[in-house]
């Protein structure tokens, strides 16, 4: 098994939103606002090469909105999941599988462009497509509160393209990767638990976006059950100490991975890492 951590954007995002309840005096400790009160995040993506298939989880944003949509969002030009693919020497066509954490724009939009008519196509033609039914089912009829963040030319393509299958939870389709639900951020949103030698990687999405949303209350604002997503990640973070996870985040952009240890005052990060540092200095990771 391989792994491939992948940049889809670098973009920005409001403090507050990234840290919900937690005042800007405490957040700032770690995250440098700019005159927008936006910091700097990005979305990390993975792609697992495992014998004949290659698994990417989430995509990004991609490009099918408006400017404006964009400038909002202070995304960096020339980034993008195709790109760093093919910085790492592959192509949209070698993906075998596409596994969503969930359907918000910023993890399914790359996966479909528009074609020279203006119609969303998929772009990852020879790839089946993964996501939880209980996300699916929010999504296509999403609530006033999420209804932003989720867009039908995301989500039609991958249905009419008959390469979408719709998780119940507890179905695995991947070995040595097991699939979790959890619902605070959003319905249904799948967390990856990769299994490979002594080690289990767990890729975060929007569970635990970063390494400074750890502690008990950074909980995002957009969360839409703030106390599920604290009740979620307590229950995680004590697991996560006492089987001595890697944390992979899909949103730091600073942390890539880090591990957590138990102490007086709680659950707290211990130390961070690239990815690729561990696996060149352990050798369980390429088993």
């Amino acid at each position: 098994m391989k792994f491939i951590p992948l940049i889809a954007d670098n973009w920005k995002m409001d403090g507050g939103v990234a840290f919900g309840v937690v005042p800007k005096s405490i957040w700032s400790k770690t995250h440098q606002a700019d005159e927008n009160n936006a910091i700097s995040i990005t979305t990390r993506c993975l792609l697992i090469i495992q014998n004949d298939r290659k698994i990417l989880i989430d995509t990004g944003l991609g490009d099918k909105r408006n400017e404006k949509y964009y400038a909002v969002r202070f995304r960096e030009p020339g980034i993008s999941i195709l790109n760093s693919l093919k910085q790492a020497g592959y192509a949209a066509s070698d993906i075998t599988d596409v596994l969503f954490t969930h359907l918000h724009d910023d993890h399914v939009g790359a996966a479909t462009r528009n074609d020279e008519n203006g119609n969303a196509i998929c772009v990852f033609e020879n790839a089946g497509y993964w996501v939880s039914k209980l996300q699916w089912d929010w999504a296509m009829f999403p609530n006033k509160r999420e209804g932003a963040a989720f867009f039908k030319d995301n989500l039609v393509p991958l249905m009419d393209s008959g390469r979408l299958n719709l998780l119940e939870e507890g179905q695995q389709p991947f070995d040595g990767i097991t699939l979790k639900i959890f619902n605070g951020h959003t319905r249904g949103q799948i967390i990856p638990f990769i299994e490979t030698g002594d080690h289990t990687v767990v890729y975060m999405g929007d569970f635990i976006p970063t390494q400074s949303n750890i502690p008990i209350p950074f909980i995002p604002s957009v969360d839409i059950e703030p106390l599920i997503s604290l009740t979620e990640k307590e229950a995680f973070l004590q697991d996560a100490a006492e089987r001595n996870y890697i944390l992979f985040f899909e949103h730091d952009a600073t942390n890539e991975c880090c591990k957590v240890i138990k102490t007086e005052k709680g659950v707290i990060a211990d130390y961070s890492f690239k990815l690729q540092d561990m696996l060149e200095t352990t050798a369980p990771f390429n088993s």
